[in-house]
């Protein structure tokens, strides 16, 4: 089925609004990595906090520089995210937390890392055929 004139217009206006947001998010992550590096300055002190938020950042530009240059994005990426701020929120609240909670985000933590063996296996076993003609052969 070809889009008519008025799907092809709004693919286009959607495209215009995803490439603002893609843009937005990528200002606030730079400004965020600059906040967290100037906080660490004022500070004088490298904490294990500060080093996993520099982390979730990073995993942030990383995910918007794949999208952009792919087109598509991998559920790894927001997977990897979750891990690092589930990490650090345990490292951050381990004094405030109790054994239950800590067993919790430990199990979480787990599960979304056997998650994304699992994805990772499955693209590796069964990959994607990117056009039907390659089904043929």
């Amino acid at each position: 089925m070809t889009p008519n004139r008025f799907s092809r217009l709004m693919q286009r206006g959607l495209g215009i609004v995803e490439q603002a947001v893609l843009i937005t998010i990528a200002l606030a992550t730079i400004f965020a990595v600059l906040q967290a590096i100037l906080h660490i300055w004022q500070a004088q002190a490298i904490t294990v906090g500060d080093l996993l938020l520099l982390f979730l950042y990073l995993e942030v530009m990383s995910m918007l520089n794949h999208y952009l240059g792919s087109g598509n994005l991998p559920v790894r990426y927001p997977l990897y995210i979750g891990i690092i701020a589930l990490a650090r929120y345990l490292v951050l609240e381990v004094a405030e937390i109790d054994a239950w909670q800590m067993l919790a985000l430990s199990g979480s933590i787990f599960l979304i890392a056997i998650a994304i063996l699992v994805i990772r296996y499955g693209h590796v076993r069964f990959p994607y055929i990117d056009c039907p003609t390659q089904q043929s052969k």
